[in-house]
């Protein structure tokens, strides 16, 4: 027995001589070629880098780390920068590109390099390369020379690697947490753009004999997703924050979607304009589901020129309010900024052939100082098509309209067909519109008149109302039809010892037996349409002017023009005079009677 047990002892004292050894050589062969593979791989990332970029771009390190059981390495105190004097000659050459990069970060990780593959096939094959959290700055400088070209390098980078290697491929690049700078310098005294935590993945890079001619690939890479989470950014004036919550984009299929977009507005509606210090309006906007289908990605990498073919919008809102009382903004003039106005003036070029709106609520209010109220008019489950939104001038000088129809719901009531077609190359900002609102009940408008117009509307049922308008920035021309009967109407006026608006009695009797039309067609059955000109003040917004036109066709309409109100003011006017009369008879009868009584006191 003490024999079988000191014959296993030494059994188990080999064994663990033998792996104690076999682990000691493997470990000391795995830190020989670590050793060995570093000076390599070094070399060969910088080589690579610097040949296949045409010798513009070059990487510098602090240190590197191999595993090479597990084909792993790492740079510490990455920099990729561009050789400027080199930049300059491509530029003479007409080979340098559109933009140009700067990437630095902390750590680089490569995974799964395979060094035998490398130092057997010349080959260098890696699974994974992460960007962890770099500054990458992007400066857009845009060449004629590079006009039309494909999306593939002006020389192919096998050609310059073909001496050392037969082929570099990396399966996947991922960019992490990047905060990206962009800065382009086709504009002067452009301001630097930032974006913080941006994720990008590109996919397949290969180089090859046969892959920069391969049509698949662009840029060659067989696809690129773009992912940016929680975004926010503060607009210059402190006055609103932008917010775009999960952006994704993939280049294969040219579709980028949007959870949500908001633009939302840092202080109430009231308090809004006191921190504008005028009466500035305030605009409230969040879409959902937004979707862009056909982006052109290497137009935009190359021209930051935005294509699409489709752009889908759906569940959102668009809230817009003004605060009156408050002083205007000294020298406003909103001259120019009508929608396609205001289009032509982003910096970035654009076009999207076609937009889809679906249910999208729109809002306009204003609150009145004179009536102590706020009135609102607005447009429920708007849904619709905008074609050919462009700023850029080779499309418009092909098609210069941009055409918007649009369905919607007065107060979610009167559905609204409307197409408007905007002038993009118009320098008045001509557009026309033009629309019908069917039948609804009138007193829905009692949001809107009450507080604005100070009228309240006791009853009336509208059956159609026709609007064709022509508009540029001076103001807007077009006639109004509307159809309506048993309209009766109450003049309002603010009672400052009541928390309401009072009626004005007498004048609400002359307005409707002097001035209101209780219907329209009349007695004759003729429907009688009225001409509107109105001229726009040079501090009105386009939402204002298209009401105000709209409000004015309305009020002919009915009755009340400029001459019947003339009239009745002429029959207020006489009404004072003869009871100013009356009283003054009055007084002199009763100065008479008191006279007589005095005499016949002292009579007696």
């Amino acid at each position: 027995m003490p024999d079988t047990k000191r014959y296993r002892y030494k059994v188990f004292k080999w064994i663990s001589c033998i792996t104690l050894g076999i682990f000691v050589v493997l470990a000391g062969i795995a830190w020989f070629l670590n050793i060995k593979s570093r000076p390599i791989l070094t070399d060969r990332i910088k080589t690579l880098l610097y040949k296949s970029t045409d010798s513009l771009y070059t990487i510098s390190f602090t240190q590197v780390s191999t595993n090479v059981f597990t084909g792993n390495a790492t740079l510490q105190n990455v920099k990729i920068m561009p050789d400027t004097n080199r930049f300059r000659e491509l530029i003479a050459l007409k080979r340098a590109p559109n933009n140009l990069y700067s990437v630095h970060l902390k750590k680089l990780v490569v995974k799964r390099f395979h060094p035998l593959t490398l130092y057997r096939e010349k080959k260098l094959q890696l699974e994974e390369i992460i960007f962890d959290k770099p500054k990458v700055t992007m400066v857009n400088q845009q060449f004629a020379f590079n006009e039309g070209r494909a999306p593939r390098p002006i020389k192919s980078p096998y050609e310059i690697i073909s001496k050392n290697l037969k082929e570099f491929s990396i399966k996947t690049i991922r960019f992490k947490d990047v905060s990206f700078t962009y800065l382009n310098k086709n504009r002067p005294h452009s301001v630097p753009f930032d974006i913080d935590d941006l994720n990008i993945t590109l996919t397949d890079l290969l180089v090859d004999s046969t892959s920069a001619d391969d049509p698949s690939r662009f840029y060659l890479l067989k696809d690129i997703v773009i992912n940016l989470n929680n975004y926010v950014y503060r607009t210059p004036d402190k006055m609103y924050d932008i917010k775009l919550d999960q952006l994704d984009f993939r280049a294969t299929t040219g579709k980028l979607r949007v959870n949500s977009f908001a633009l939302v507005p840092l202080y109430d509606e009231m308090k809004f304009g006191k921190v504008a210090g005028y009466a500035r309006e305030r605009f409230d906007i969040g879409m959902r589901d937004i979707m862009l289908n056909g982006i052109d990605l290497p137009l935009y990498i190359s021209k930051q020129e935005l294509w699409a073919k489709e752009m889908a919008i759906a569940n959102g809102f668009i809230s817009v309010f003004n605060r009156d009382g408050l002083p205007s903004k000294p020298q406003e003039n909103k001259i120019g900024k009508f929608p396609h106005q205001l289009l032509q003036l982003v910096h970035a070029p654009i076009l999207v052939q076609k937009i889809q709106l679906k249910d999208v609520n729109i809002n306009y209010s204003v609150f009145n100082s004179e009536s102590n109220q706020r009135g609102r008019i607005s447009f429920e489950n708007t849904s619709g098509i905008i074609k050919n939104a462009t700023n850029l001038d080779n499309i418009k000088a092909i098609n210069p309209m941009m055409e918007v129809n649009l369905n919607t719901y007065l107060f979610g009531q009167g559905k609204l067909d409307v197409n408007f077609m905007f002038n993009l190359t118009a320098k008045d900002g001509a557009f026309s519109y033009h629309g019908v609102l069917h039948n609804f009940n009138a007193r829905i408008l009692n949001q809107i008149t009450k507080p604005l117009g100070l009228v309240r509307i006791n009853r009336g049922s509208v059956d159609k109302l026709k609007f064709d308008f022509k508009a540029n920035d001076l103001g807007t021309k077009g006639t109004v039809a509307f159809s309506y009967y048993d309209l009766s109407v109450a003049l309002m006026k603010n009672d400052p010892e009541k928390d309401h608006l009072v009626t004005r009695g007498f004048l609400s009797f002359l307005a409707n037996a002097l001035i209101i039309k209780s219907e329209n067609p009349g007695a004759d059955g003729k429907l009688v349409p009225v001409t509107v000109n109105y001229s726009r003040p040079s501090n009105t917004s386009f939402f204002n002017m298209i009401w105000k036109g709209l409000f004015t066709g309305i009020k002919y309409s009915i009755g009340i023009t400029e001459e019947k109100q003339n009239e009745v003011r002429e029959h207020i006017a006489n009404f004072k005079a003869m009871r100013a009369n009356h009283l003054k008879r009055k007084q002199k009868r009763l100065e008479r009677r008191i006279k007589r009584e005095r005499a016949q006191h002292e009579k007696r």
